[in-house]
């Protein structure tokens, strides 16, 4: 206790886009519960109503919603429930019930023993200053105390959710896909969402189980993708998706099993959104790869490569009013005819869509512009050493061929036949790397810059390429 008031909070729990901790550990019902007061006390000066409250299928969900229903009950603001939902659920229940905020109770692709939240007030997401505030409002005890609760009602959404879908996206013809939800909480959504737009479904460990017995909810790596591949192999689906844990991500396998990184899947609803929005901005984030500012200017549209992070890239979304934007981590934001926020179920909707038109929709996907690349690759650092080696890095480094360095977001390196990268995280003490070329050749080339670029100004690195 600071002040004989104010409830003491772990610092690190606030992470650069969200909320995120270990169940017990950081992140305790206490935790929770000051995070709801501090989140009710802003919205009071907001002239917010009411937040909305969803949850993923962890098994500390209920009582981290409670401890926080609470928090933000003690402030005179209501609380709207609306169960276990997806992430783009709550965001889409914020539009739908008016509320204009929402908390998802979510460790998205976390590990099982963690959990965090995702917040936005009065429509803005919270993230990096505004996270902080709240923050500062608990350790300085500066919360409003109400003397009588804030109202608590519980809404169902899946149906206005789905309904709202089916209503706008039209498949040219039924398809047939596998949809692999991880045990995250996408599966109590995805296969109704998809059987409502005329597909069969060929689901894959659809049931929400927070202990993950299956493989990590996270689509984003390969080996989280192999039972999908043996589905799409083994029965007449033809095409896959698969979801991440709390649903806000995307991943796509075509029939031959071939994984369509979400930079090319930018670049198929970039050109499906520029035709109705010619002369648009596309935004996509440092990782993406370079074949696809080229491929939005020769559909008609300007690219804007921005920093990473699902809350960075909405605030950009929102002061740029482009039509779409997407990130090599899977998150697709369509301003157009939806909210502007990222939803994995939303995008794999409108894939559909898209490929619908197709007699052979893994033709059209296997046939986007590609490259040689590597995975994200990490090298870890001490705590809060990756943001200081990457700016050494920014001042000191020489690049051999280097065309452009690119410093919105850590060093990205163009040579005339691929790039590097190199970024610190803001949620775990890494450095993210990245690398892409037109041939192997130039892969292992750019990548011995790199080393030698990196050795020099941190001579003990443990270097993961």
């Amino acid at each position: 206790m600071h002040d004989g008031r104010a409830p003491s909070i772990d610092p690190s729990l606030f992470k650069a886009y969200d909320v995120r901790g270990v169940v017990d550990g950081s992140l305790t019902p206490a935790a929770a519960r000051a995070i709801g007061a501090a989140l009710g006390s802003q919205a009071r000066t907001q002239t917010v109503r009411d937040i909305a409250v969803g949850r993923d299928g962890r098994l500390s969900g209920p009582a981290l919603r409670d401890a926080l229903t609470e928090g933000i009950r003690s402030t005179g603001c209501g609380v709207v429930d609306i169960g276990m939902v997806a992430t783009p659920m709550l965001y889409f229940a914020t539009y739908h019930l008016g509320t204009s905020s929402g908390v998802s109770i979510t460790g998205s692709h976390n590990p099982p023993q963690y959990n965090g939240m995702k917040l936005v007030l009065a429509g803005h997401a919270l993230y990096g200053e505004g996270l902080q505030a709240l923050r500062q409002r608990i350790e300085s005890g500066d919360l409003v105390r109400s003397p009588a609760p804030g109202r608590l009602r519980s809404e169902q959404i899946d149906e206005a959710y789905i309904e709202r879908i089916a209503g706008d996206v039209r498949l040219a013809r039924p398809m047939t896909v596998a949809v692999d939800c991880g045990n995250g909480v996408a599966g109590a959504i995805a296969p109704r969402l998809f059987r409502a737009l005329g597909c069969r479904v060929v689901e894959l460990f659809c049931e929400v189980d927070g202990t993950f017995p299956n493989h990590h909810p996270d689509p984003a790596h390969p080996e989280n993708l192999q039972d999908l591949i043996n589905a799409l192999r083994t029965t007449d689906a033809e095409l896959g998706l698969a979801f991440d844990g709390d649903g806000d991500r995307l991943g796509v396998v075509t029939k031959d099993g071939s994984i369509i990184y979400p930079d090319r899947q930018i670049m198929l609803f970039a050109r499906d959104v520029l035709a109705g929005h010619p002369g648009g901005e596309i935004v996509f984030d440092v990782k993406c790869t370079r074949n696809l500012a080229p491929w939005i200017r020769q559909h008609g549209g300007r690219p804007t490569m921005w920093r990473t992070g699902h809350s960075l890239i909405k605030a950009k979304l929102r002061e740029t009013q482009a039509p779409f934007a997407g990130e090599m981590s899977g998150h697709l934001f369509f301003n157009d005819r939806w909210y502007g926020f990222d939803d994995g179920l939303y995008a794999g909707a409108r894939l559909l869509e898209l490929l619908s038109r197709e007699a052979d929709p893994s033709a059209i996907l296997n046939a986007l512009p590609d490259a040689v690349c590597t995975p994200e690759l990490h090298w870890k650092t001490a705590e809060g050493e990756n943001f200081e080696l990457v700016e050494r890095l920014r001042k000191q480094a020489r690049f051999a061929g280097a065309q452009q360095l690119i410093t919105i977001d850590g060093v990205r390196v163009e040579y005339a036949d691929g790039f590097g990268l190199a970024r610190p995280s803001n949620t775990t003490p890494v450095v993210v790397l990245r690398f892409e070329a037109d041939d192997h050749e130039a892969l292992a080339r750019i990548q011995a810059d790199f080393r030698r670029a990196i050795l020099e100004v941190q001579p003990a690195a443990q270097l993961p390429f």
